[in-house]
């Protein structure tokens, strides 16, 4: 329960709401969360987390993200993108973000730091809390990298227009020529780690 505590119940529809993710790529799992941010608002700020960062969690461009997003998103039109980079800094980001997005009715988190930190400047939601049960589907990034960097099953997990614009720009096989390796072998690792942790234990 003390995960939950820095949330707030959720109002049907807002004025304004706010949330931040890395969105790469875009998957089925935030498909269904960024319409209700576009449905459940008049307006809607998209914050593209991390920015300013090109690398094996973030192995697409700012550009390239929000190509992805506004191709999701093509229905609507009550929303802003909102570019905001890493700082490693707690404190200096909640004081970026209050600035960036100005007053919020609600700001969406999944992350209990963030949802922590962004607690006495917004209520705060988690993006479950915006979606029917029978549209929550259990996909996070980390999933969908593992599996274009094995090169088989990605396209099932994004979006069709997103598979789509991954393939005709090629950045599928960017991703595996630059971070395929180090995703797969970052993926060993962390199973070697759990399979000792579970063996420690038991």
């Amino acid at each position: 329960m003390n995960r939950l505590k820095n949330f707030t119940p959720l109002a049907d529809h807002v004025e304004r709401i706010g949330m931040v993710a890395r969105w790469r790529p875009v998957h089925l799992g935030h498909l269904p969360v960024l319409h209700a941010l576009c449905r459940r608002a008049e307006t809607a700020l998209i914050g593209i987390g991390s920015a300013n960062r090109y690398d094996l969690r973030n192995p697409f461009t700012l550009d390239e993200t929000i190509a992805m997003i506004r191709l999701v998103l093509a229905e609507y039109h009550n929303y802003t993108l909102v570019p905001i980079p890493d700082l490693d800094d707690g404190p200096r980001w909640r004081t970026m973000i209050a600035n960036q997005f100005g007053p919020l009715d609600l700001f969406v988190t999944e992350n209990p730091y963030v949802a922590k930190l962004m607690a006495d400047t917004y209520p705060v939601v988690r993006p479950v809390a915006l979606i029917n049960d029978d549209e929550k589907i259990p996909i996070d990034g980390a999933m969908v990298r593992r599996a274009m960097a094995q090169g088989d099953g990605w396209r099932d997990l994004v979006p069709a227009v997103v598979a789509d614009y991954l393939t005709t720009h090629h950045l599928d096989e960017r991703f595996r020529r630059e971070f395929g390796l180090q995703t797969l072998a970052l993926d060993t690792f962390v199973a070697h780690r759990r399979d000792n942790a579970d063996e420690e234990s038991s």
